[in-house]
């Protein structure tokens, strides 16, 4: 739930009880309900353009970059030779223009259920999408993802899931056949990237992606933090799935043109955003 009231827009959810968060808005700019979702969009005073799917901020101008940069280049920089990305959701094309930075790359396939969410940020995240939308290398469709993947068997180097939390169309992709679907897709050596919740709100379901991608076949399954200040209570994670060994520390240097483009990504900032809190790193490497 959300409300606009006097000039504050306040994201509340049974999700994160007990906490709200609130954005002083300059105006409301769009507000479509697709077959799928809620979607909102408006500028706010502090954040710049944003857009809140179901409730829930995805994205803002201010900060979208931590997110998308994160997302795209720990798997990717932790890969020695990346060809072909599968990005499912993400179909503002955040994480497409990161993926796309990386000149190794010669296929990036985007499959998102929802088209109104690519038409909006068309309209309103020209800074998402614009670079994208010009690179032949990129292909986006509007279809169920874990559906798309059947047809793709030992196919891809790199798949990251850029999904919202755990409810509606997102429900699908938080269980084990999704995962047994993505391993399949992946060639040897292959890496999954998923929104991993925060081990601040969603601990047990941080764990319980943990023990599926072990149960699907991931030898290595690790957490990466992200700080982002309009996610609830400041940070999300990407979990990581890998045949390729611990994604740890990044197996390629970036370029002084990838690097120089960069705003939250680094490779000081890959490496210390595997270290977690000690009451988290100890139910997240237990057995449990």
């Amino acid at each position: 739930m959300n409300v606009f009231k006097k000039g504050w827009y306040t994201e509340i959810s049974d999700d994160w009880p007990g906490v709200a968060q609130s954005y002083e808005i300059e105006k409301e700019i769009a507000h479509e309900k697709s077959k799928f979702q809620d979607i909102q969009i408006f500028k706010s005073k502090r954040c710049g353009m944003t857009m809140s799917i179901d409730g829930a901020i995805q994205s803002t101008e201010m900060d979208e970059f931590a997110y998308h940069e994160m997302m795209a280049h720990i798997v990717l920089y932790s890969h020695p030779n990346p060809k072909r990305v599968l990005i499912i959701g993400g179909g503002d094309m955040g994480v497409a223009r990161e993926v796309l930075k990386h000149k190794c790359i010669e296929l990036v396939d985007n499959c998102d259920i929802d088209d109104k969410v690519t038409e909006l940020s068309k309209k309103h995240f020209p800074h998402l999408t614009d670079i994208p939308l010009k690179d032949p290398r990129y292909h986006i469709m509007f279809q169920d993802g874990a559906k798309f993947m059947e047809s793709k068997v030992n196919y891809y180097d790199i798949i990251i899931t850029d999904s919202t939390d755990p409810t509606g169309p997102a429900v699908s992709i938080f269980n084990k056949s999704y995962y047994e679907k993505v391993f399949k897709a992946l060639r040897p050596g292959g890496i999954i990237c998923s929104q991993g919740e925060s081990y601040w709100l969603d601990l047990d379901i941080v764990l319980n992606l943990r023990n599926i991608m072990k149960e699907v076949g991931f030898p290595v399954v690790e957490y990466s933090t992200i700080q982002i200040p309009t996610y609830p209570f400041g940070s999300i994670g990407c979990i990581i799935g890998s045949n390729a060994g611990s994604c740890k520390k990044p197996r390629r240097a970036m370029t002084k043109e990838e690097a120089d483009s960069m705003k939250y990504y680094s490779k000081e900032m890959h490496e210390a955003s595997f270290v977690m809190p000690q009451f988290f790193k100890k139910r997240f490497e237990s057995e449990e």
